[in-house]
């Protein structure tokens, strides 16, 4: 029996003794799919201004859960949800009724949650899409990054490091991080401005919008700055190495093409180490190809739909479209540069047979190396607001069928959450 689980005014979690659980992708049902046991080093989080809902099997109903006594205490019960950690993508929304007054929740992906009696623990409706362990929590944030940071600010005075220090120790960005550990991949932030205005953009929002997550980097960084950083990762890195360009605190890389070109080329006269990667909205293939030029080798695309009104509607997209964003996919195959879409998805949406649809026939025509399922961040009700009206539509598959229509798609294709290194790339795709 999977159970409704709820929260007082103190954040204490409770299952209930007779509501099921319900997840809501849109509108309260009972989950496609059975759920997990709670990943290692995910958390629950209470949703403020959000009532839960479940299903009383005695009248068989959806209902609100307004009041729930516990002993002498009348509680005012809300809504509570699952946040996963890296290598797992969310397979259900949680079910809850807004207040009129309730609040925009802060920039997570919000995952179904219930307690099973049967395990005698919580679970969570999620798919373990990517198994290698190398974004352990468990080796990231560790007791001795704080003098790891310190030591190399210390001794290398880059400017650009400073903004990967916030990162690494307030944001807790794994990629950050991976700098100053000198392993795996590390991050290389380029530009503070964008050409998009995306509804869910973790560094940037209007005044009436969620608080960003991130700080956006105030300046963008001279292409000196970005190749230390690089030529110092690549040549001590051991393992999987690589550089990225493109984080969560910054805006599109693309739009400074031409220092980052400059950084990649001098990176590329002091080793041959490892790989470059760009993680970008592929609005300017003209400057994709500038990288590419340069000694780039793998780029990973994010797009929340392959079906242009809803990606336009999502992303804002200025002085671009989504031509320009499937041109840069072709240009990156053509060259023969490792290709990945960064899949934001979101249950209820991403998985309904019109949207399954445009991404399959994209994923095929294009070749496209791996799919990098992401659990979109962002409050449910302002996504569906926006693909209520643009998205493809159908009936709902779930997010293990799509993911499994993918693979169908384009033999080869690999399906995960994180990018890969030059010798985890399979031959044939």
């Amino acid at each position: 029996m999977l159970k409704l689980l709820f929260a007082d005014e103190r954040g204490q979690v409770y299952d209930h003794p007779e509501l099921l659980a319900l997840a809501g992708a849109g509108e309260a049902a009972l989950p496609l799919e059975p759920p997990t046991p709670l990943p290692a080093h995910a958390t629950l989080a209470v949703l403020p201004g959000r009532r839960p809902l479940g299903f009383d099997p005695g009248r068989g109903e959806i209902v609100e859960l307004s009041e729930f006594r516990i002993g002498k205490r009348l509680i005012r019960p809300t809504a509570v949800a699952a946040v996963l950690p890296p290598g797992w993508t969310r397979s259900e929304l949680p079910a809850f009724r807004k207040s009129a007054i309730a609040p925009l929740l802060p920039q997570w992906a919000y995952t179904a949650a219930a307690w099973d009696d049967q395990r005698g623990g919580h679970v969570a409706w999620a798919l373990h899409t990517d198994k290698r362990t190398h974004w352990d929590p468990a080796t990231h944030s560790t007791p001795d990054l704080p003098k790891l940071v310190q030591r190399r600010l210390l001794r290398d005075d880059n400017p650009l490091l400073r903004q990967l220090a916030k990162c690494a120790l307030e944001y807790r960005c794994f990629t950050a991080q991976n700098t100053f550990y000198q392993r795996d991949e590390g991050a290389i932030p380029a530009s503070s401005g964008c050409n998009a205005r995306c509804v869910g953009c973790i560094s940037e929002q209007p005044h009436d919008g969620p608080q960003a997550s991130h700080q956006r980097i105030e300046r963008a960084p001279e292409a000196s700055f970005m190749a230390r950083i690089g030529i110092d990762h690549l040549g001590a890195a051991p393992g999987r190495t690589m550089v990225s360009f493109g984080q969560g605190c910054e805006g599109e890389p693309l739009t400074r093409a031409r220092e980052i070109a400059e950084s990649i080329r001098a990176m590329r006269a002091a080793t041959s180490r490892g790989s470059i990667n760009i993680n970008t909205n592929g609005s300017l293939p003209e400057n994709l190809a500038l990288l590419i030029d340069a000694g780039l080798d793998s780029c990973r695309i994010s797009l929340n739909s392959a079906h242009q009104p809803l990606y336009e509607a999502y992303y804002q997209p200025i002085n671009y479209g989504w031509e320009e964003v499937r041109e840069s996919i072709r240009l990156a195959r053509r060259r023969g540069v490792y290709t990945a879409i960064n899949l934001l998805s979101f249950p209820g949406v991403t998985d309904q047979e019109g949207e399954a649809e445009k991404l399959c026939a994209l994923v095929a025509t294009e070749r496209i190396d791996q799919v990098q399922a992401r659990s979109l961040a962002i409050d449910p009700d302002q996504y569906l607001a926006v693909a209520r009206i643009h998205g493809a539509g159908g009936p709902r598959l779930g997010l293990a069928a799509l993911l499994k229509k993918l693979k169908r798609a384009r033999r080869g294709l690999v399906i995960g959450n994180f990018a890969r290194g030059l010798d985890e790339r399979a031959a044939g795709a």
